[in-house]
């Protein structure tokens, strides 16, 4: 499949593609570990009509039972919240990520923002009072 972007943060489409993908994920994996439809159902509290739903991508099913799913069944959850983010900041998710493996791009999300931190703390350890007077470098 081309790359192509998911739609706009404001179209209702973008959570129903990431409900689909999500759902084709939670049922490959369960099938691949060879875990019933009634078995796994029973196993994490839903009825089996309902996780046929979350695993069909239905508009209607919660993304928490999508978390709850992929914890239950050891999936990462980066191809539900990578794309949530790209919405919240109304940026185009490139739809290709969706059919991919995330974990090399979550291992980078989660680089970027342990730097970060280490870089805060380390102005706040060398300059403490940069922090507290923001306006001080300004005045001098």
């Amino acid at each position: 499949m081309p790359l192509q972007a998911i739609p706009n943060a404001r179209d209702p489409s973008v959570l129903e593609m990431i409900k689909l993908m999500s759902g084709r994920r939670i049922e490959m994996k369960r099938r691949v570990e060879r875990i019933t439809q009634e078995d796994f159902a029973a196993n994490i509290g839903i009825g089996t009509r309902w996780l046929r739903e979350i695993e069909a991508g239905n508009p209607k099913s919660r993304l928490d039972d999508h978390f709850r799913c992929a914890h239950a069944l050891g999936l990462s959850t980066g191809h539900l919240v990578i794309p949530l983010l790209f919405m919240e900041h109304r940026r185009v998710f490139p739809r290709g990520l969706l059919e991919g493996d995330l974990s090399k791009l979550e291992t980078v999300c989660i680089d970027a923002i342990a730097q970060h931190n280490l870089e805060t703390l380390s102005r706040q350890l060398f300059t403490p009072d940069a922090d507290a007077n923001p306006d001080k470098k300004l005045d001098e």
